[in-house]
């Protein structure tokens, strides 16, 4: 769906919703304190979209004050969903994850603890996200495309590793996809987010990284790492001179990835909706637009009907690729 069709559908259904609640809500003094709950570090993509539209909440039907951001790192992220889900159902907690914990973690973990149907709600999409493969020192300047790394991988097994910010995550599957389909065995080396694994990268430990591409934009330009492909449609504008994998012969590595907010099961529908239109509403906001870039993001909202359409599809889509890689919580 492109920007304008999706502004669009923002705009109307932002206009239905306020008809139908009428002047009660539009002066609903909203919660008093909201907490947005992640699972991963300070300073990566999932922890700037959290809380670039968590400052901008306040004042909504939503929330009195803008919310406040618990990065609760482990488990894969699994540890935040599982908070969340086990959090009182009145809205004043909301988990920000990828899809992957929603839509790949069902497929990988046999006793996965909560059912991503089930037990929380979609309230909205937030921001949209390509992945990028990026190398560091240990790769000679030589390695300047994906067909460069590969051959450099088959040279040297010993050091062809790469980073994601988690096992069973999306990065970590693009990864065991390109080593799978192309013959060449790369080690995959799990981190508690990006930021972790992109310092390793820098400092030479690590030979490469799958991560959101906007991970790695500060050190891009810096040139203390090279990205050399990413994962979208079409190139990345925030580095338009990278190819994507597809451009360089991987059209099975095409993926993009989104960010969401998700409130307990049985949480008031009145509530979902408060908050939609209160995460609509900020991602709108030229400063929210700004920040989102700055981590290589564009702003998505729309509705809670369209996140789970979404989330289905991509459960769907991952489902062969996961049982074709072999990956579980056992392996």
């Amino acid at each position: 769906m492109n920007l304008q069709r999706r502004q669009l559908i923002q705009a109307t259904a932002g206009t239905a919703l306020l008809g139908s609640l009428g002047l009660h809500s539009a002066h609903a003094q909203g919660l008093e304190q909201v907490k947005i709950v992640n699972g991963f570090p300070a300073g990566g993509s999932a922890d700037v979209t959290s809380r670039r539209i968590g400052e901008k909440l306040g004042g909504s039907a939503y929330t009195k004050n803008a919310a406040v951001v618990e990065n609760k790192t482990g488990a894969a992220g699994r540890i935040a969903v599982e908070t969340v889900k086990n959090s009182a159902p009145d809205g004043a907690t909301l988990l920000l994850t990828p899809y992957s914990m929603m839509s790949i973690y069902p497929h990988i973990y046999k006793q996965l603890s909560y059912d991503p149907f089930k037990d929380l709600v979609p309230v909205a999409m937030a921001s949209l996200l390509t992945h990028g493969l990026a190398v560091g020192p240990m790769v000679p300047a030589t390695v300047k495309t994906v067909k460069d790394y590969l051959a450099w991988a088959k040279a040297n097994p010993t050091l062809a590793n790469y980073g994601s910010p988690a096992a069973g995550s999306t990065p970590h599957f693009l990864g065991a996809l390109l080593g799978l389909n192309n013959n060449v065995e790369l080690k995959h080396v799990p981190y508690r987010g990006s930021i972790p694994g992109i310092t390793d990268v820098i400092g030479g430990q690590l030979a490469s990284m799958i991560t959101p591409h906007g991970d790695f934009l500060p050190n891009h330009r810096a040139g203390k790492l090279r990205i050399i492909a990413t994962s979208g449609k079409q190139r990345s504008p925030f580095v338009p001179d990278v190819p994507t994998f597809a451009e360089q012969g991987f059209p099975d590595l095409v993926v993009e990835e989104w960010f969401g907010f998700y409130a307990p099961a049985k949480t008031p529908a009145a509530i979902i909706t408060n908050a939609n239109q209160a995460i609509n509403t900020a991602l709108k906001e030229k400063s929210v637009i700004d920040s989102l870039a700055l981590s290589g993001m564009v702003p998505l909202g729309g509705t809670p009907e369209e996140m789970a359409k979404s989330m289905k599809y991509y459960y769907d889509f991952w489902n062969p690729l996961v049982k074709k890689i072999g990956f579980t919580a056992e392996s």
